[in-house]
């Protein structure tokens, strides 16, 4: 398994960066950040994550471990493979990328090549709690209409930022336990729509 590789960038073309590793180019795939960062004929460290089929050997290059780390994230969600979780990347800065997930900001990740609001919704669900950012204001984001919100405004004002109308959300909620806290009636109302 190759987990890193050092060289000199020797070529551009498109998303891909050529990595000449000792008189051995190897073919990136990378975000638009990192394509930006990375420049002809200078040194580089790519951490790497390899894809192997049968009919091809990917090879995704980031420079830094943590981009790789939330791409390995996004690989986790149902419905999501590399080329997928690399247009999720372009959105924005990595940390962009996370507050996007993390504050439910489904526009933005709607935004990337390729994902629609369902890959979109099960990456916010999925890895929302998973992207690192402890204490995230989500009343400052939007997500949730105030601090003191009552727990039905906060679920209908979380469903309304992932796509729906107002009356389809509190549909949505009608049939779950009111007690129960606004992350889990958020969970059981997208589960609902979607299937179980």
């Amino acid at each position: 398994m190759i987990a890193t590789l050092n060289g000199v960038v020797g070529e551009k073309t498109l998303d891909t960066v050529v990595l000449d590793v000792h008189g051995v180019g190897y073919g990136l795939l990378v975000t638009s950040e990192d394509y930006g960062r990375l420049a002809l004929g200078e040194p580089a460290k790519l951490y790497i994550y390899e894809q192997i089929r049968e009919n091809a050997y990917d090879l995704y290059g980031f420079t830094t471990l943590d981009t790789k780390q939330l791409f390995e994230l996004l690989l986790s969600v149902t419905g999501v493979g590399p080329k997928m979780a690399l247009n999720v990347l372009n959105i924005g800065a990595v940390q962009a990328v996370r507050t996007a997930i993390a504050t439910g900001d489904i526009k933005s990740i709607k935004s990337a090549n390729g994902v629609g609001t369902r890959v979109a919704e099960r990456i916010v669900v999925e890895l929302k709690d998973k992207v690192g950012l402890v204490g995230v204001d989500l009343a400052g984001t939007g997500l949730l209409q105030s601090t003191t919100a009552l727990h039905q405004d906060e679920a209908i004002e979380a469903l309304v930022n992932l796509g729906y109308t107002p009356q389809d959300a509190a549909a949505a909620l009608a049939p779950i336990d009111k007690t129960l806290p606004a992350e889990t009636r958020i969970i059981r109302a997208l589960r609902g729509q979607h299937g179980r």
